[in-house]
Order: C-alpha cells, then structure tokens, then sequence
C-alpha cells in the first residue's frame, strides 16, 4: 500500500499502519500475520481476494510455510476477532476455491486513500433524500392546506329558557356540535369551540371581535328557547364579517334532555351546516327546519 489508512466498519478500526484493532475504543487482540490479512482484506474491501494474493502480500516468496494451513489459521482469527460466522458472515465471506471477500461496508481514511464502501449505499442513500424530500414537501403543502383552511367558530349556545337547570343541556349540546363539525369537516375547514371569547353570553359577544381575533370566516349561534308546552334549537350558520345568515337548522318537541337527545340534535345541525360549507357558504339567507 502507498498509503496506511485507518479502516472504519460497524463498531471497529483498524489501523493498518500499527496493524492494530479496536472495537468502540477497546483493544482487539489480532496477532501479526491474521492482522495483515484483514489489512489485505479491507484495502479491498468488496472485491474478490485470492489465495494466492493473500499468500504473496503476508508471506514473502522464501518464506517456507504450510500456506493453506496458516491462512486457514489467520482467518479464524480474523473471524473471532469480530465475532463473524463463516456460515451466516457479516465481515468475511468465504469463496469456496477461490478466495475471500470483506463484505462490510468499510470507511477508509488517510493521504491519497478514497472511501470504500458497500456500491449500494449511495443508491441508498440518494433514495433516502428523494423520499426526504416528498416528505418534507408533503408536511410543507398540508400545513399550507390547513393554514388556508376557511374557520368556523362555534359560540356557546344561549339558555333562554329562564331555567338554569338546561345550562347544562345547551352546554352539552354546543361541545357535541363542535366534535361533529370537526369530524365531517376534516380537511375541507377548520373548527374552534374553546376560546375564551365563544364562552361569552349573548349580551357581551361581538360578532366583529370573533371574526377579527380567531381569523374566523363563520360563526355557529345557538338557542334554547321554551314555552309552556315544547322546547326548541335553533341553530344559525352565520357568515364573518358580514354577518350574513347562511342557514339556520330548527330542532322542536325535544321530550327528554339526554346525551342522547344532544347526539341527535348535533348530529342534525352539523349535517345540515356541513353540506352549506361544502358549497362555500351562500350569498343569501336562507331557513332550513328540521323536526324530529
């Protein structure tokens, strides 16, 4: 070799100036002649070694030896060294009758030395930045999609029935609404239920400041109203900041104030804005009543 590079490969290196092994920074016990067969090995690191080239790079031409034993003998070494198998190798292959191969990926280093390594790693890795990149522009276009997302903002529904005892109702009602407004609108808008600012009773909500400060382009409102003999939903799909009403879905003769009853009632509403949404809303008013 012009040069004596230091050999990197899994957790070991070779330095094959010293002929020295190491494995994480620990020292490998590799005797003379098995260490300049794994030097001879690795500088050919993923081609074909004859016997007989293994034979003239560690045993001078008068040096009178039992060759295919001493080799025999230095591979072993080699193979417990770094824990390789002959039948299953990770490290050195076998070529039965013809030779060996070192046929893991190798790392060389040092003057006039170019890097050897397994031939289909750059095809590795050059896939590996190929899909690198579709992810990266996927996350890229479905951020975008979702911060373009048209906002629909789900006010707290106002009990005015004068009893307080179906603030629990209407509560109930207004968060099953919103779960199911974010289930069918998965993809197409964007739903928000939590701010501070849709908790407001109806007397001290504004309309402008909801639009202005959650960015929001629809607005749901919601009613609990009752008489002596029935009690009613209404729900109003409103457009920001104009203020126009798209649709607005009427629930009457609830019986029972269950979670059962929300689950209907919501699953009604949020039908019947989802399908005015998808359209992108509308330029005028228009009532939809719906009765159970």
């Amino acid at each position: 070799m012009s040069a004596t590079p230091t050999y990197r490969f899994g957790v070991f290196l070779f330095d094959a100036a010293r002929l020295e092994l190491t494995r994480e920074g620990r020292p490998v016990h590799l005797q003379p002649q098995p260490a300049q067969v794994l030097a001879t090995l690795l500088e050919r690191a993923g081609r074909p070694v004859s016997r007989d080239d293994l034979r003239r790079a560690v045993w001078p031409g008068d040096t009178f030896v039992d060759f295919d034993r001493g080799l025999n003998f230095c591979v072993a070494q080699i193979r417990t060294a770094l824990g390789d198998d002959a039948a299953t190798p990770r490290y050195v292959r076998t070529l039965p009758k013809k030779g060996y191969e070192f046929i893991c990926p190798v790392e060389a280093s040092g003057k006039g030395v170019r890097l050897k390594s397994d031939p289909f790693r750059g095809i590795a890795l050059a896939v590996g930045l190929v899909l690198l990149a579709a992810i990266v522009v996927a996350v890229y276009v479905a951020a975008t999609a979702r911060a373009n997302l048209p906002i629909v903002a789900v006010a707290r529904f106002d009990n005015e029935t004068g009893d307080p005892a179906l603030s629990r109702f209407s509560d109930a009602l207004t968060d099953t609404l919103v779960e199911r407004l974010t289930t069918q609108g998965s993809g197409r808008y964007a739903v928000v239920g939590n701010a501070a600012i849709l908790r407001l009773p109806r007397d001290r909500r504004d309309l402008r400041t909801i639009a202005s400060s959650l960015h929001a382009q629809y607005v749901v409102i919601g009613q609990l109203q009752r008489d002596d003999r029935r009690l009613r939903v209404l729900a109003h799909l409103i457009r920001l900041p104009e203020q126009t009403h798209i649709t607005v879905s009427r629930t009457d003769g609830i019986a029972v104030e269950t979670l059962a009853a929300t689950d209907d009632i919501a699953a009604r509403i949020a039908a019947a804005f989802d399908a005015r949404l998808r359209q992108g809303g509308a330029t005028s008013s228009s009532r939809a009543a719906a009765s159970p």
